[in-house]
């Protein structure tokens, strides 16, 4: 995994990588078949080493579906000082390998869910905090093509700061980014307050008529009136 982490998966080689762990180059294909079976397999192990979403402290889970996005999201940058490999493979995996591997991992990423995002929606929807007028796949879709972007812009900011801040802005900066991420995510798949439907409901249910609708209906109640008499 190291190998690939330092030297990126297409510099990386199957002879180096072997000779590393003391066995022979014939023997890494013969159990992995290619360099790409080797780094798929390296994949795979990096992103189940990664938490998942519901392994969220109990008292972040009983704040809800957005409370744990948060508390992932501020936590972000221990990728880079605890699991800077994995997470590196990661990377290399999601945007440094060709189309047919690409392929390969997309289909892992469906099957298997490593981070838990189905069952992580489900907990959002049970209660009562997502919208239940879309279809889950597609917030499971939503919610991982955003936080994956979103959580690499953090770690890139972290590792050029330039690209995102001037002049030091991005401690103070940060958790309002975080916020207005939520905030965007949360128009996007969250359900509405009840409340706020409820009052929605009121106001234009009982909204009194309007002075010129009120006009109207008086003019006609003269007219006739004065036609019958």
């Amino acid at each position: 995994m190291q190998h690939f982490a330092e030297h990126g998966y297409h510099a990386a080689r199957v002879g180096d990588i072997a000779l590393g762990l003391g066995i022979a180059k014939g023997s890494v294909f013969q159990h992995f078949g290619s360099k790409d079976g080797l780094f798929f397999e390296v994949y795979k192990r990096a992103v189940r080493s990664f938490p998942k979403y519901l392994d969220a402290p109990p008292e972040v889970r009983a704040g809800g579906f957005f409370a744990v996005l948060h508390y992932w999201l501020t936590r972000t940058e221990h990728l880079l000082r605890e699991d800077w490999i994995p997470y590196r493979i990661a990377l290399l995996g999601n945007y440094g390998t060709d189309l047919n591997l690409r392929r390969e991992i997309n289909r892992f990423l469906i099957t298997e869910d490593p981070y838990g995002t189905v069952l992580f929606v489900r907990f959002g929807l049970d209660r009562s905090e997502l919208r239940k007028d879309m279809d889950v796949e597609m917030i499971v879709s939503i919610l991982d093509w955003t936080m994956e972007r979103f959580q690499d812009a953090l770690l890139t900011a972290e590792l050029d700061p330039g690209l995102f801040r001037r002049q030091g802005e991005l401690a103070e900066k940060k958790e309002a980014r975080i916020q207005q991420f939520l905030s965007v995510l949360q128009r996007a798949i969250g359900a509405a307050p009840v409340a706020s439907r409820a009052e929605g409901f009121k106001e234009s249910a009982g909204k009194a008529p309007s002075a010129g609708r009120s006009q109207r209906r008086h003019n006609v109640k003269v007219s006739a009136r004065t036609n019958r008499a």
